[in-house]
């Protein structure tokens, strides 16, 4: 197993910053790529970004590209977001998620299965 704990959220005005965190435990070495997902009221939990164990390959959603970046320290098993022109739209529940596989896996796909999860960390972004 696998254990994901999100931090770094909070109240923020449109145009400012944020940077997440999320730490992994357990056995790490059995997840390939790690990423954000977020959930608004109302809404399905929407992919983010995410990013392969090596930190060699990204992808972002098209909705924060540009903006938003996401990075890895596997010396500390952890796994950042960083937040950056912050919209009123960004406001949601920001979950870290993981995906399971042999890390000989090469290709970082679209978006992520979500074989483990956080218990995610709110974003407001007030306008």
């Amino acid at each position: 197993q696998v254990q994901l704990v999100e931090s770094g959220g909070g109240l923020v005005q449109a145009g400012g910053s944020l940077r997440l965190s999320c730490a992994a435990s357990g056995r790490t070495f059995s997840t390939y790529a790690m990423g954000w997902f977020r959930q608004a009221p109302g809404k399905e939990r929407d992919f983010v970004a995410a990013i392969h164990w090596s930190g060699s390959s990204t992808v972002y959603a098209d909705s924060v590209k540009g903006r938003f970046t996401i990075s890895r320290d596997n010396a500390k098993n952890t796994v950042y977001l960083q937040m950056n022109r912050l919209k009123p739209e960004d406001t949601a529940v920001y979950y870290c998620a993981a995906d399971s596989g042999p890390r000989t896996i090469a290709v970082l796909p679209a978006t992520l299965r979500g074989d483990y999860w956080g218990q995610g960390t709110q974003v407001t972004v007030a306008s």
